[in-house]
Order: C-alpha cells, then sequence, then structure tokens
C-alpha cells in the first residue's frame, strides 16, 4: 500500500502539532494566571500600606498570593508603593511574574 506511509506520517504530523500547541496554550494560561496573582497581590498590599486594610502588606500579598497557588517570591515596600514578585512550577519549569501596585501618579 503505497499511501498508508503517508498517511501515518500525516497523523503523526498532526499529532505532534496538536500536542504542541495544546502546551504552549496551556503555558500561556498559567503565565496569565500567574500575572493576575501578583497584580493581587501588590494590589492588597497597596491597601494595607495606605491603611484602606488593617494589616501588614507583605503578609497579606503573601496570604492572597497562595491563595491563587503561587509563592510570594519578594515583596518590597516604598511608601505606599508595594511591589511584589510571585513563583510558581509549571511542569518542571519555573515561572515568575512581578506587579506594582500604589496610588496613581
Amino acid at each position: 500500500m503505497p499511501g498508508a506511509l503517508g498517511a501515518a506520517a500525516i497523523v503523526g504530523v498532526a499529532a505532534a502539532l496538536t500536542v504542541g500547541l495544546a502546551t504552549g496554550g496551556s503555558a500561556a494560561v498559567f503565565g496569565q494566571r500567574l500575572a493576575g496573582a501578583a497584580d493581587a497581590a501588590a494590589l492588597a498590599g497597596a491597601d494595607a500600606a495606605s491603611g484602606a486594610v488593617i494589616a501588614v502588606p507583605c503578609e497579606v500579598a503573601d496570604l492572597l498570593a497562595a491563595s491563587s497557588g503561587a509563592a510570594l517570591a519578594s515583596c518590597e515596600v516604598v511608601g505606599l508603593e508595594v511591589t511584589v514578585t510571585v513563583s510558581a512550577s509549571f511542569g518542571p519549569l519555573a515561572a515568575t511574574a512581578s506587579a506594582r501596585a500604589g496610588p496613581p501618579g
């Protein structure tokens, strides 16, 4: 059967592309969720730094990051501005995201 080998090759290439695209899509979604966790942690820390919430800024940022499945890698408070970096694992790879929140201007 001369066409069997060609058909098998086409199916193999299609399967490899499907797996590659699914993995890439999953990584993109994971990155967006991690960025959202960093944003939320920075906003919560800034609320605490401004006094809108009675808490220690980096502690509340850590709690919020943990509730999103991430770990707070760093937290810096300068005045009313909070900068955080969160990290999480995507399979064997480590991913990080950073965010800054504070008053406008």
